[in-house]
């Protein structure tokens, strides 16, 4: 195992606190801290110290891939980290979005020759796991329940929108395409609509809060079709592919398929490509995004997810218990959340304080995690 420093993006919806107090670092920071990434994405690469240099992980992958990697796991993913484990730390919303499966993204990645859609040809389903009360849209609702929550604000312009998801499933496609293409100069009006309108109840405070951000955009009406989930801490959200959300407020640690395709649908200032998001997302009710731990050892439980890109375990030890023995595949990215952390692959050993990580290659053995802290493991899901 080895010290792995991530970078910290800065995207304006970021937090000025909870990743500065992860790592022990002043609160305020400077400016909005959005997400730490640990992992070798080409966008922002975690580093390694190579005699006090940092050297680029996504480099070290390149110059010895089957040390790092694996002979199996560069044969099913090539040679890349297939995953990217974040800390993301929402302040604000982020954009409505969905994301494309793997077949969509090869697709479209020889299509999009801009590389305005599809920067990549990978697909990006995503786990969410709350280290605080965390506030997220995910994944189509009852349609007759958001027909209901849009008709309460009793705006006549939206009866087609209400109309639509009367049907059901079936209407969902039609719903959103309403919303998303309406005529930009009649956006800010209808949602002053809404906002005048004197209903209330959940669905309404949820309007109301996103057009304080976003008073001219659709996707605040689009919000109200999408599961409103309130996590507490250790929970999670499972989203797959072709699945509309936006996580509202909160931190948690993410797990993903190392891409960034993102089609947009509202709740931002970024481009919107309507027809490129409805030909991408599934229309059909997501019956329960949140996802439940399952406990696979004293202390250790992780999210089941249906893909090989990535698992995620979650380790917690108490002083003068036992250690943690991982016998997961490599390489594998190591988070320390609390405490105080030894990590040992049988190749180094790495002592972690909150925020640090580290990282370890496919040649090490089983991972031994001891002292008294929390812990998050990410590694490839191939079993």
């Amino acid at each position: 195992m080895e010290l792995l420093q991530g970078p910290i993006r800065d995207y304006a919806w970021g937090s000025r606190t909870a990743i500065a107090r992860l790592q022990g670092r002043p609160v305020p920071s400077e400016g909005p801290e959005a997400e730490l990434w640990l992992g070798a994405h080409p966008g922002a690469p975690a580093t390694v110290d190579r005699d006090g240099t940092p050297v680029s992980l996504t480099d070290l992958l390149v110059a010895e891939p089957d040390h790092w990697l694996g002979e199996r796991l560069v044969g099913r993913f090539g040679v890349r980290l297939p995953f990217l484990l974040k800390v993301l730390a929402a302040d604000a919303p982020l954009s409505l979005q969905a994301h494309p499966d793997a077949e969509q993204a090869r697709a479209g990645h020889v299509a999009d020759a801009e590389r305005v859609n599809y920067v990549d040809p990978y697909h990006k389903p995503e786990l969410l796991v709350a280290l605080s009360e965390f506030d997220a849209l995910c994944g189509f609702r009852d349609p007759v329940e958001s027909a209901a929550a849009i008709a309460a604000f009793g705006v006549p312009a939206l009866e087609p929108v209400v109309a639509a998801l009367r049907t059901g499933p079936a209407g969902l496609r039609e719903a959103v395409r309403l919303l998303l293409s309406w005529p930009p100069a009649e956006r800010a009006g209808l949602v002053a609509d809404v906002l005048a309108a004197e209903a209330d109840g959940p669905d309404a405070s949820l309007a109301r809060g996103l057009a304080a951000d976003y008073p001219a955009d659709p996707g605040v009406l689009v919000a109200l079709l999408l599961h409103h989930v309130q996590l507490a801490p250790g929970e999670a959200i499972w989203m797959p592919a072709g699945n509309l959300h936006a996580y509202l407020r909160g931190i948690g640690v993410e797990i993903m398929a190392a891409s960034d395709n993102v089609l947009r649908g509202g709740l931002t200032p970024k481009r919107v490509d309507v027809d490129e998001l409805l030909r991408v997302l599934r229309f059909e009710v997501l019956d329960e995004p949140v996802i439940a731990a399952v406990p696979v050892a004293p202390g250790v439980v992780t999210w089941p997810v249906p893909v090989e890109d990535f698992a995620l375990h979650r380790v917690e030890l108490t002083a003068g218990g036992p250690e943690a023995r991982l016998a997961l595949p490599g390489p594998r990215v190591v988070l320390c959340r609390a405490g105080r952390l030894v990590v040992d692959d049988g190749v180094g050993t790495v002592a972690l304080g909150p925020g640090q990580a580290a990282v370890g290659t496919a040649s090490g053995g089983p991972l031994v995690i001891g002292g008294e802290g929390e812990a998050y493991v990410a590694t490839c899901g191939l079993r």
